[in-house]
């Protein structure tokens, strides 16, 4: 018997994790890093961007690791879909709607997470297959666009990802959120150069628990 987790089961596993690293570094070397401190941290999952140098082999060495759930984001082609699912990862994350990186997804057993900000946006990827949607760029509308949107898709599971930090967190899960995406300074390039775990470290931290005060955990 398979114990391969459906999508449905992922995302369930993301949303228990709540807060998804979206790691965006220049190197994999950085990213490798960053992923480390937060791990420490107490974080769970990580998506590796296919922007991030090396990122297959970094998602590779990561779920082989074992002891996280890893996924990849940016991630705009069936082909680049097929790559990083034979690297390990569970999730896959997309910026905009792409149908046919739905499509492989689903050919691939993984969850898909695709990109929309408008309601014809967010329309366009649940018919594609999307099962979640990443608002993105969150900053730019904000929570309260979230919770419109909940109205009139009341079964969509969403993720809004960009320009959430401990401060903003607390009103994006008033929202309904089924979970955030953070980057900022989870992954600030100019400390992790420096080497500066307790800022990377405290800064996640600070994150988490936000957001787990704001869910009453």
């Amino acid at each position: 018997m398979s114990t391969t987790p459906t999508a449905s089961e992922i995302l369930d596993q993301l949303a228990a994790y709540g807060v998804v690293p979206v790691i965006r570094n220049s190197s994999a070397d950085l990213a490798r890093t960053a992923v480390s401190w937060l791990r420490e941290a107490g974080y769970g999952t990580f998506e590796i961007t296919m922007t991030t140098p090396g990122a297959v082999g970094l998602i590779e060495e990561l779920s082989a690791e074992g002891g996280a759930l890893i996924g990849a984001g940016t991630v705009l082609t069936p082909a680049a879909v097929a790559d990083v699912v034979k690297a390990g990862a569970k999730y896959v994350v997309s910026p905009c709607v792409v149908p046919k990186v739905a499509a492989a997804c689903r050919d691939h057993g993984v969850a898909c997470l695709m990109g929309a900000l408008t309601p014809t946006e967010v329309h366009a990827a649940i018919s594609a297959g999307a099962d979640a949607i990443k608002i993105f760029p969150a900053s730019t509308v904000g929570p309260a666009h979230i919770k419109a949107l909940k109205s009139v898709f009341p079964g969509v599971r969403f993720v809004p990802t960009g320009g959430i930090d401990a401060t903003t967190v607390a009103s994006y899960v008033a929202a309904g959120v089924a979970c955030v995406g953070a980057g900022g300074k989870l992954v600030d390039e100019g400390l992790v150069k420096k080497g500066d775990r307790e800022a990377i470290m405290a800064a996640g931290r600070q994150l988490m628990d936000a957001y787990r005060a704001a869910k009453g955990a």
